[in-house]
């Protein structure tokens, strides 16, 4: 059989069809709830609808496209568009791939307004596993993976999969706990400016590695929040923006890479964000040494030092040494990130934080973040994606953005 890749070039990427300049994103609301028991997941949704067309300046009925992730009910998309009243919808996408599914929906809705599907398209992202027991949404509902019989039994969990990772990338580089809590310190750093933010204390490396050990090499500190909670984008065309009074930052660039268990195969130490990253960056016709601000995925510490050396911030095995010595923290680091204080002490909405990415990548090319943590000059932007688990299967998606009007 002959591979596709092979007879057209691996370079498949076609200009005429790429979403470079093609969207803008006008609207952006972080819900400001972390635990909400006495409302429904429905209910959140409608909220951050509200508050992200009143953010853009838009009303309900001009909205023509609709997406959302693990949303109330069989019929995600269908229902909650009857939910919002969402009447004259020409494109809807209910793309799931766990904490990269928002970011996988900016692409999607900037390639629905390149191609004329939409105009207006609307993202929500609502949860409350903090108010459910074991974590999950109570009106979210699952059915067990194929592999699940043979993963399950043996006992694996979210914290042990992620320390398998951190533990063998500690045996091939060298890796340090104390390199790992960098990541955690630099994030509460940012989130004492975040009132909203659900752990708001500085803490330093010694906080982090003397935390209660979770799955070793894991601390507690090395863990993200678990929220209830979400927010929402709008993300419109850029004549759409044109008539608007409010900022609105250029999609870029946009990429996404499945990595699975490869039938064994699989090197824990890299994510599919050696693929992903590549490919937004090359769609935007920029380097990572470009970058200004990088919100990246933290839903453990691992998880950001495996993604800053695929993304190509540092070479592979240098992410421990990357990161040190305030690297990460904004306003004067080589390349502040999370700027909210991130899923490892701001929120995690409905175990999907990459809405939230994107959110912090909007308001630092706004000039939007909180002025302690604000970079000077930030014309470019990254939000980066991890959903699933990086020890068995998870998929990587990268958006690079523009300030208005950047060429």
């Amino acid at each position: 059989m002959v591979s596709y890749r092979k007879v057209l070039g691996v370079g498949f990427l076609y200009h005429d069809m790429s979403i470079r300049n093609s969207a803008c994103i006008a609207g952006a609301y972080e819900h400001p709830t972390r635990e909400a028991p006495d409302k429904s997941t429905a209910q959140l949704h409608a909220e951050i609808a509200r508050g992200t067309l009143a953010d853009a300046g838009i009303e309900k009925d001009d909205v023509d496209g609709y997406l959302t992730a693990g949303a109330p009910g069989w019929l995600q998309g269908l229902t909650m568009a009857d939910y919002l009243g969402l009447e004259d919808l020409s494109y809807v996408d209910t793309t799931d791939v766990g904490g990269s599914s928002y970011i996988s929906h900016v692409g999607h809705a900037a390639a629905a307004i390149k191609t004329g599907k939409a105009d207006v398209v609307l993202i929500t992202l609502a949860g409350r596993p903090r108010s459910a027991s074991g974590g999950a949404d109570p009106e979210g509902g699952s059915t067990p993976a194929p592999g699940s019989a043979f993963e399950d039994v043996f006992g694996t969990s979210t914290a042990g999969s992620y320390a398998l990772a951190a533990q063998r990338h500690m045996a091939e580089y060298g890796t340090t706990p104390e390199q790992l809590a960098e990541i955690r310190v630099a994030a509460s750093q940012h989130a004492q400016h975040n009132d909203h933010a659900m752990h708001q204390d500085p803490v330093t490396i010694e906080d982090v590695v003397s935390s209660r050990m979770i799955s070793d090499p894991l601390h507690l500190l090395d863990c993200c929040v678990i929220s209830d909670g979400g927010g929402g984008l709008l993300v419109v065309s850029p004549e759409v923006a044109d008539g608007l009074d409010r900022e609105s930052p250029v999609i870029l660039g946009h990429g996404e890479a499945p990595k699975h268990r490869e039938a064994g195969r699989m090197d824990i130490t890299y994510t599919g964000a050696v693929e992903s990253g590549p490919r937004a960056f090359e769609e935007a016709d920029v380097r990572p040494d470009d970058i200004d601000y990088a919100s990246i995925y933290d839903s453990f510490t691992i998880t950001v030092l495996e993604t800053l050396e695929d993304l190509g911030f540092c070479e592979k095995g240098e992410g421990g040494s990357f990161v040190e010595g305030g690297t990460l923290q904004a306003p004067d680091g080589e390349l502040p990130f999370n700027t909210d204080g991130g899923g490892l002490c701001n929120n995690h909405p409905g175990n999907r934080g990459g809405m939230t990415k994107v959110i912090e990548a909007v308001r630092q090319l706004r000039g939007e973040a909180n002025p302690e943590v604000q970079v000077d000059d930030c014309a470019l932007a990254l939000a980066h994606g991890t959903g699933g688990n990086i020890s068995i299967r998870m998929e990587s998606v990268t958006l690079v953005l523009g300030e208005e009007g950047y060429l």
